[in-house]
């Protein structure tokens, strides 16, 4: 039997590269995600580059499950655990409001390209009373198709471009075919938001920011993915947001690179490649190496009726 969200079959789920065609009327795909929204957090964040942040904060909602699920995630309990509360459509659609209310620069939907349909719907719902950006903040790890669903409502793109090589891929994600997919992903993304367009404050309204988190060991690789992005995209057509906030989990993982932090050297060796690729946007210090920087995921912002779903 059928069961459409949004006219889309959820019985036979191919929304992500995985194409696990998990019945998610019955059970979980690969993601994590089954016939209903789950969400973790949905608050005020202020800690995402400053033309997403601002002075307010970007409002953000943090899905639980992931369809690509890096051994090493930093959101790991809710990217690869169930931690999370069950939504309605209606219900997202008063999140985002909500936020909107409290003065969020803008919507920002963390990895949420595995409820899609749902999103769409909520979206669909309060067209005329949202009145601020939506950014679509995701691994990079898109299908084009379920991207071309979002044409025309995603004003900001934010996706991470995480690996170059497919033996890093497979390794740290099962994902061989990331690269190749993060590649056909970032063209439609760019094509659908176009050039950086700024407010008089400096806030982004439309288009595109990659960003690309350097790991312990591997910043050869690095900086060969910056010199595949500058041949993939006009560099004056998005922003790079260059990241050195790797923080090993608190479990030890099976290589040896991802259990210890990013050396200075690193991180800079790579700054410096971006700078002379003449790449405009963000780096960071890497005091931002820390679990403070972790969101708390304790269910803010989530409708209370809920919260017996966690």
């Amino acid at each position: 039997m059928q069961t459409l969200i949004n006219g889309y079959d959820i019985s036979r789920c191919m929304l992500c590269p995985r194409a696990c065609g998990a019945d998610r009327t019955r059970t979980e795909g690969f993601c994590g995600g089954g016939s209903e929204i789950r969400a973790a957090r949905s608050a005020l964040h202020h800690w995402e580059e400053p033309c997403i942040s601002g002075t307010r904060g970007s409002g953000t909602i943090f899905f639980s499950g992931c369809s690509l699920r890096c051994c090493f995630c930093q959101n790991a309990s809710i990217s690869t655990g169930r931690f999370g509360a069950s939504l309605s459509i209606s219900q997202l659609a008063e999140c985002m409001l909500h936020l909107q209310e409290q003065g969020a620069h803008n919507i920002n939907l963390v990895t949420g390209s595995h409820y899609t349909p749902w999103i769409i719907e909520a979206i669909h719902s309060i067209r005329d009373k949202l009145h601020i950006p939506l950014v679509w903040n995701s691994s990079g790890y898109e299908s084009s198709e379920t991207l071309s669903q979002l044409d025309g409502m995603v004003d900001i793109y934010l996706p991470d471009f995480k690996y170059l090589h497919k033996e890093t891929s497979k390794g740290y994600a099962q994902a061989e075919d990331y690269p190749e997919i993060a590649k056909a992903a970032l063209r439609e993304m760019l094509r659908q938001a176009g050039t950086p367009v700024f407010n008089a404050d400096g806030i982004l309204q439309k288009g595109l920011i990659v960003r690309h988190l350097v790991l312990p060991g591997h910043r050869h690789e690095s900086m060969a993915l910056l010199d595949t992005l500058s041949e993939l995209l006009p560099k004056e057509a998005f922003l790079l947001s260059l990241m050195g906030q790797y923080t090993p989990p608190e479990m030890r993982l099976p290589y040896k690179n991802l259990n210890r932090r990013l050396t200075t050297m690193e991180y800079r060796s790579v700054l410096r490649h971006a700078q002379e690729l003449g790449f405009d946007g963000f780096s960071q210090d890497l005091s931002s190496a820390q679990s403070q920087y972790t969101p708390n995921f304790n269910l803010e912002g989530i409708p209370n009726d809920t919260d017996n779903n966690q």
